[in-house]
């Protein structure tokens, strides 16, 4: 059986920039197993499959792979999985909504699309959990899985801590884009202190207070010591921890990622305090890569998966 396939660039508005990832049109009927083949072939940060909703009001059940494991919610994936989707669409002549919502492990995920002289340019999701704040490390430990050293370490707003709004992170607030570009992640150091409380990846940042400048600038790194050109969940996590140690209801950001990576990506973040609860919008630009279709029929003989 042929299934289609596209890969969409996320956070950038031109070509081979922004965060790629590959949507799985055609996933009804692969396994587990195979998704988990696929995601670890197309080597992105993530694949998604999309699939029919087990709620018909939704839009689709859509499941995440890293080349590694499944995860319950990501930024990026999102977004580029609602590109797809209008996309596909569009070109079969079937309306497209102001809102897709997504089922996922982590729960509902609803998607505005954005428009531009009536075509979807990209889109802003709703994180499926508020803010939760959890485990907390020294600032040493961040900085020997960093190769930094303690003083580029800043711990006057918060502690190096694991936060979340539906996929875990440890965040560590960086003093200054200097130490931001030296980071080298260390892989034992990494051994050490991840995973910690469901937090595979550590994501720095550094404010920037420059006039005209993004808000944050970001890197994320991941237990196989990659990085990420753009991570909207820990992005939507590192918001909804500054607003809430603010005291603010509201916060907007303009957060910068990847151009350490030579993929430049720009992430635009609201938090949004509500019932005591800070929750994360995250949105970005999109366009469309590359497109293709794949053959697979039958299991994969393999050993048998590590699902975390």
């Amino acid at each position: 059986m042929l299934r289609r396939y596209v890969t969409v660039d996320v956070f950038t508005n031109r070509i081979f920039a922004g965060n790629p990832v590959a949507v799985v049109l055609d996933a009804q009927g692969l396994s587990t197993r195979q998704m988990q083949a696929l995601a670890t072939e197309f080597g992105y940060s993530e694949t998604t499959f999309v699939l029919p909703p087990a709620d018909p009001g939704h839009t689709a059940q859509v499941r995440i792979f890293t080349p590694d494991r499944e995860i319950p919610f990501a930024g990026h994936p999102n977004l580029g999985t609602a590109y797809a989707l209008a996309d596909d669409m569009t070109a079969r002549g079937i309306p497209v909504p102001d809102i897709f919502t997504f089922e996922e492990i982590a729960g509902k995920v609803p998607i505005e699309l954005w428009r531009q002289d009536g075509r979807v340019v990209g889109a802003e999701l709703r994180a499926p959990e508020p803010l939760s704040c959890r485990a907390q490390v020294r600032a040493a430990q961040a900085a020997a899985c960093l190769s930094l050293k303690e003083p580029d370490i800043r711990i006057d707003a918060h502690a190096p801590r694991v936060v979340s709004v539906g996929l875990p992170f440890l965040v560590v607030q960086l003093a200054s884009r200097d130490a931001l570009a030296r980071i080298q992640p260390d892989r034992a150091a990494y051994s050490r202190v991840l995973p910690l409380d469901g937090a595979h990846s550590i994501y720095a940042y550094a404010l920037d207070g420059a006039r005209g400048a993004p808000d944050v600038h970001a890197r994320m790194f991941t237990g196989r010591m990659t990085e990420d050109p753009a991570t909207g969940s820990a992005t939507g996590a590192m918001a909804c921890l500054l607003a809430r140690l603010r005291g603010l209801e509201d916060l907007d950001l303009l957060v910068a990622q990847g151009d350490d990576v030579r993929r430049p990506s720009r992430l635009h973040v609201r938090a949004r305090a509500q019932d005591g609860a800070w929750h994360a919008h995250v949105g970005g630009h999109c366009v469309s890569a590359l497109n293709g279709t794949l053959a697979l029929d039958g299991e994969i003989d393999q050993a048998p998966l590590a699902m975390a």
